[in-house]
């Protein structure tokens, strides 16, 4: 049996289910475990079958309605805290925030900033407002319903964070058909939504600002290009993930 789907059936640790390894199972609590052990083998994420994710050491809701999120996703926090850290109050934006993941670690790492956050799916936004709200973080997280930055057009930002749909169409593994399709096709080449979303951030970001934008190895060069193109006074920057994998865009504003 799958630990994790066994202690999210039985509400048990995993340490309790080691200790009590020979332990029998009431019917109810068997049937229950087999019935999700069966979604888990058709594909579906455990992450759906359980309702929720880990992410930066808290747990978030998710379902079908938002991307699950990935620990790739981390290093964009870590960016993001070590630039704002000792820096007082700050506003951050979170463009297509899905879960909220994003906005919610950032508020809670950081309790002086406050975080605006924008998605297109209302679905979406009603699993960041349960997220946020769980995570009482309700004062200092606003979230806005609309295209990208257009919610937010008129306003300004220290950090600006995206984490856009980037996958080419018909791409990308099969667990990936249990995600929302808005969340994950990034058109042809993958670049769609980020060329629109760099064709309007530059006036959003302060001096002496960060941008972060989350992408793949395919996609790499031509979200580096987009960014380069978008802020020619900046440094532009390519960073990797743990496991050497072009990740992320970064971006510095002139102070």
């Amino acid at each position: 049996m799958s630990e994790e789907l066994l202690a999210f059936v039985t509400g048990k640790s995993a340490a309790y289910l080691r200790a009590h390894e020979g332990e029998s199972l009431d019917d109810a609590t068997r049937a229950r475990y087999h019935e999700l052990a069966a979604r888990l083998e058709q594909g579906e994420p455990l992450a759906y079958v359980t309702g929720s994710a880990g992410f930066y050491g808290r747990e978030f809701l998710v379902d079908r309605r938002v991307l699950i999120p990935r620990p790739e996703t981390e290093h964009l926090i870590d960016a993001a805290i070590e630039h704002l850290r000792g820096r007082g109050a700050a506003r951050v934006l979170d463009v297509g925030t899905g879960s909220g993941a994003i906005a919610c670690t950032l508020a809670a790492e950081l309790p002086r900033i406050r975080v605006d956050a924008t998605d297109a799916s209302p679905e979406a936004l009603q699993v960041a407002i349960a997220n946020r709200d769980r995570l009482k973080l309700q004062p200092r997280i606003s979230f806005f319903l609309g295209d990208l930055l257009e919610p937010v057009a008129f306003k300004r930002y220290d950090v600006i964070v995206a984490n856009l749909p980037y996958v080419p169409t018909g791409e990308g593994d099969a667990s990936l058909r249990y995600e929302p399709v808005c969340a994950v096709d990034g058109g042809p080449d993958g670049l769609d939504n980020y060329r629109r979303f760099f064709e309007r951030v530059a006036p959003l970001l302060n001096p002496d600002g960060l941008l972060l934008a989350e992408g793949a190895p395919p996609i790499a060069d031509g979200l580096l290009a987009l960014a380069r193109a978008a802020f020619p006074q900046a440094a532009v920057t390519l960073e990797r993930d743990y496991g050497g994998r072009e990740r992320f865009v970064k971006v510095k504003t002139p102070g």
